[in-house]
């Protein structure tokens, strides 16, 4: 319960915190300049410790193209799952059904063998 009380205020938090930036709100763009524009002198002491070459940030633009594409690509995939799923639950179904039958029938030979081992031997009756 704590774990969850944990996930769901970090994750309110950040709900909170991205309003008040005004990420959910149409000037996007304004919000990435200025995270870029504030983040230019970090980067730039971090490239100066690290030998290697960082890639420049995208652009705003390059930014909203990708991330509109790769959201429209998840709702197309999360569609075609959805007008797949009649086939994918049929298929599990006939699984299911198959392995039952497969089941049942391998039940009544072992119930026979089973049987013959347990029944008693039948002996004379003593007079």
């Amino acid at each position: 319960m704590f774990r969850f009380a944990i996930k769901v205020g970090l994750a309110g938090g950040t709900v909170y915190y991205t309003k008040q930036e005004g990420i959910w709100e149409e000037n996007t763009e304004k919000v990435y300049e200025r995270y870029g524009t504030a983040l230019k002198p970090y980067l730039e002491s971090v490239k100066k410790q690290i030998p290697l070459d960082i890639p420049a940030l995208p652009s705003s633009g390059e930014l909203c193209f990708v991330t509109k594409h790769y959201y429209n690509e998840g709702v197309k995939s999360t569609i075609h799952f959805i007008h797949r799923l009649p086939c994918y639950a049929g298929q599990l179904a006939k699984k299911g059904s198959d392995a039952i039958k497969q089941a049942l029938d391998a039940q009544p030979g072992q119930k026979a063998e089973h049987a013959a081992a347990a029944a008693p031997v039948a002996t004379p009756a003593k007079k």
